[in-house]
């Protein structure tokens, strides 16, 4: 039986492990902090977690469904999330196929396979495998905007930000009103002396319950057409949390959930009480000065980079994975075409997929490795109608935009029931 790697043991690493294991798969796990969990881990070095973190999808459209979570909130913070998937591991005994405190450095090719180099407690050492599952996560590496001139204050990225005691009597400009921006800017109107956001673009809002629910549990039928949803969404919205160009936001370049809305009405009431300020984008850098697009300026002790992160798989050459311009291309965020050994877990976003959504994936890998050890032909037909046939449309009829952070953006139910729909291929004498 051949044996491969997963590298990460946060959500996705686990759905590979959990997944590859029920299928008999021999797996290595490697990863770099002290146990599972990934960026839910505050004390793992890599996490961007912060300690007022919450999901922002509710429990029960983001838990594995096999193992729903014990908590009733619904909304947890991360503490309880790394406690759940602890257990998740612990449950399925897989903790003890990862090796922990140990980095994979480098990837590379070999007979068919992949020489895995990692650094841990045994010093460096390489082991080969017939695949590599990479699942290192999608929110590590900082997207550090460029600015004209210099800030003399403090700057940094949302990723070194870990309490709002970090804030305290500060002078605070927030760049960027995703839901760590507006997270983090909620955080400092209780601890700063003064808080701005610096905006580029709008943002829909969305209030975390509608009529009494947590609002991603409403709708869980059959999916609407995108403009009936969007229209309906839009105008209950409206009715909920009133108009955010009233708050001093710009108007929307893009219609509800062509983007990824902000899950955080609360900011909406500081702004309206006064308590912080939204400015336009940034025009440029003077010591202290920040001066903005519109002509206006201020004086600020701290800016704080709410602008996101990059795709980052550094110990990987990029035409390994078919790298195009923000992301790799892959065939349902998984496969890359060449079929090289190498596959992804993860590298998907969408409102509402939650960890459920990964796990399928992890499924349809796993489904894929199978078939590999014990129907070759069957999977061989699978990488033919995948170098062969139109790949899936995974928009769901949505026009999101084409910001690099959108790269790898799906409509969930468009891209669940397309990799449901390869499980199944898969699991057929006849394709």
């Amino acid at each position: 039986m051949s044996r491969y790697a997963v590298i990460g043991a946060g959500p996705s690493g686990l759905a590979a492990a959990r997944a590859l294991t029920a299928r008999g798969i021999d797996l290595d796990g490697y990863e770099a902090s002290h146990g599972v969990g990934g960026l839910w881990d505050i004390a793992n070095p890599r996490s961007t977690m912060y300690e007022s973190a919450h999901l922002i999808s509710s429990r029960t459209t983001t838990e594995f469904a096999e193992f729903p979570m014990r908590s009733t909130v619904d909304y947890p913070g991360h503490r309880a999330l790394l406690q759940y998937f602890r257990q998740y591991s612990d449950h399925f005994g897989l903790t003890e196929v990862f090796r922990f405190g140990t980095t994979v450095t480098r990837l590379e090719p070999r007979d068919g396979g992949w020489d895995v180099t990692s650094e841990g407690p045994d010093g460096t050492q390489t082991r080969w495998y017939a695949g590599a599952v990479l699942a290192n996560g999608t929110l590590a590496e900082p997207n550090i905007p460029t600015f004209s001139g210099e800030f003399s204050g403090e700057l940094l990225h949302t990723r070194s930000y870990r309490s709002a005691s970090q804030l305290s009597g500060a002078r605070v400009l927030v760049v960027g009103g995703g839901n760590s921006g507006c997270d983090i800017a909620v955080d400092a109107v209780h601890h700063a002396a003064s808080v701005d956001m610096s905006v580029r673009r709008g943002y829909h809002f969305v209030p975390r319950y509608l009529f009494g629910r947590p609002s991603d549990t409403l709708n869980q039928g059959r999916p609407l057409p995108p403009r009936l949803k969007q229209a309906i969404d839009s105008r209950v919205l409206r009715a909920f949390t009133g108009d955010p160009v009233r708050f001093g936001f710009p108007t929307p370049d893009h219609r509800i959930y062509e983007s990824h809305p902000v899950v955080n009405t609360a900011v909406l009431g500081h702004i309206g009480q006064g308590d912080l300020r939204v400015r336009p984008d940034i025009e440029r850098f003077d010591g202290q000065t920040v001066r903005f697009r519109d002509g206006s300026s201020d004086d600020y002790d701290l800016v704080l980079l709410a602008t996101g992160y990059r795709l980052d798989y550094p110990f990987v050459d990029r035409e390994h994975l078919q790298w195009r311009g923000a992301a790799p291309r892959l065939f349902l965020h998984i496969f890359p075409a060449s079929f090289n050994g190498l596959f992804v877990m993860g590298m998907v976003e969408a409102s509402g997929i939650g960890w459920q959504g990964r796990y399928e994936q992890a499924e349809l890998l796993a489904s894929y490795l199978d078939a590999v050890e014990t129907d070759p032909a069957r999977a061989a037909r699978f990488r033919q109608r995948v170098v062969g046939a139109p790949w899936p449309d995974l928009t769901g009829g949505y026009r999101y935009l084409g910001l690099d952070r959108m790269a790898y953006y799906v409509n969930k139910d468009a891209y669940r029931g397309a990799v449901r729909r390869e499980v199944r291929g898969l699991a057929s004498a006849v394709v």
